[in-house]
């Protein structure tokens, strides 16, 4: 773990996740379940830096957590090549995997899906 990792950690712990809403973040388990215990709408994205699909999704969730419609909602990145453990404990198995939670609860999720529509759904999934 590089310095700079272990200070965004650290930055992540301090901060709330309201101070997060709005943003995509790289994915970490504490302030995933800070924000699960505050009822935050949150968004799981699964992404590799190989997968067209995933640079599809990535410019639509961008704009979609930064829409004022949107302003509690925050968007964990999670890395397909290098986060087994996380996509083990969400039980995913292909990049490109968005899910929607209300809090804790798991509304929907959704593999390949790059229609702003289709993505915007899922994201009103956690409302």
């Amino acid at each position: 773990m590089t310095h700079r990792t272990i200070l965004f950690a650290l930055t992540l712990l301090a901060v709330s996740p309201a101070a997060l809403a709005g943003e995509v973040v790289p994915y970490d388990a504490a302030a995933l379940a800070q924000a699960q215990t505050e009822g935050v709408p949150i968004v799981i994205h699964v992404t590799a830096p190989w997968c067209p699909t995933c640079r599809a999704q990535k410019p639509i969730v961008q704009s979609l957590a930064e829409d004022p419609g949107n302003p509690d909602l925050i968007v964990f990145d999670v890395d397909f090549d290098s986060q087994q453990d996380v996509l083990r404990q969400f039980g995913v198995r292909y990049q490109s995997t968005l899910i929607a939670f209300k809090g804790a609860e798991e509304r929907t999720r959704s593999i390949g899906v790059t229609d702003p529509a289709g993505i915007a759904e899922l994201i009103a999934a956690t409302r």
